[in-house]
């Protein structure tokens, strides 16, 4: 896992020092900016996507806590990094990972940036269990993972499914989400809805279809204008729909 973080520090030679002890003992973390007071960490933090800031408690014009209250939510890590530890109590209550105090030892920031690693690691277990598992039908609705979370769809929207080796392309009307799930996946998860497999490479919404050609399977045309054929094997379940 590679960090990307900021260091917000008003000395130079700390900062220096940090970025320093960063990049020889920290291969994972990724330093991609720095800041001397407030108003340029919240610049910094607004513009780049951070798993993790190195904050300096105390800094011109305010400190790390007037800072986060600025930020409000948030989804990086704090290792708040000062020369006095009486303000542990207050890190503590604004959720920092870890309290280093300065002058900073190395063994002590490796067991910081360890830490923060070992919780975005469980953040990005615990998402991917989510999302593995998410794809299923609520309330006529149907999650769909995507790579910065999931999109909820409409199962009435979706007018067919088609099958691409082990993953699936869902259409909605002309526009195609592609999903790293099989087919037959897909079909079970929309069991309880009118889909039909038509095909072993497609699966039809029943209420799309527009009109049927008869033929040894058949096909089928769609409400978006797509014509599939039908196998001669799922002819029958597919006209037990209209009966």
């Amino acid at each position: 896992m590679q960090l990307q973080t900021i260091i917000v520090e008003d000395e130079e030679i700390s900062r220096e020092i940090l970025k320093k002890y960063v990049a020889k003992y920290c291969p994972n973390v990724n330093v991609i900016g720095e800041a001397s007071n407030i108003e340029d960490a919240l610049v910094l933090i607004r513009n780049n996507e951070l798993d993790l800031v190195f904050l300096d408690v105390e800094m011109p014009f305010g400190n790390a806590f007037d800072l986060l209250e600025k930020v409000g939510d948030r989804s990086f890590e704090t290792i708040f990094v000062t020369a006095y530890d009486h303000y542990a109590i207050e890190a503590l209550n604004s959720h920092a990972s870890y309290y280093l105090l300065k002058p900073i030892s190395i063994d002590e920031l490796i067991k910081a940036v360890d830490h923060v690693i070992s919780v975005k690691s469980k953040e990005e277990r615990l998402a991917d269990t989510v999302l593995a598992t998410n794809i299923e039908t609520f309330n006529g609705k149907i999650t769909i993972p995507q790579q910065d979370g999931f999109e909820v769809l409409n199962v009435a929207d979706i007018v067919y499914c088609k099958a691409d080796d082990n993953y699936t392309e869902i259409y909605i009307n002309n526009s195609k989400i592609v999903v790293s799930k099989t087919l037959k996946y897909f079909e079970e998860a929309l069991s309880q809805y009118p889909f039909a497999r038509v095909h072993k490479s497609y699966l039809v919404n029943v209420n799309a279809v527009v009109k049927y050609r008869k033929g040894k399977g058949g096909s089928v045309v769609l409400s978006n204008g797509k014509e599939v054929l039908v196998s001669s094997t799922k002819k029958a379940n597919l006209l037990s729909y209209f009966k």
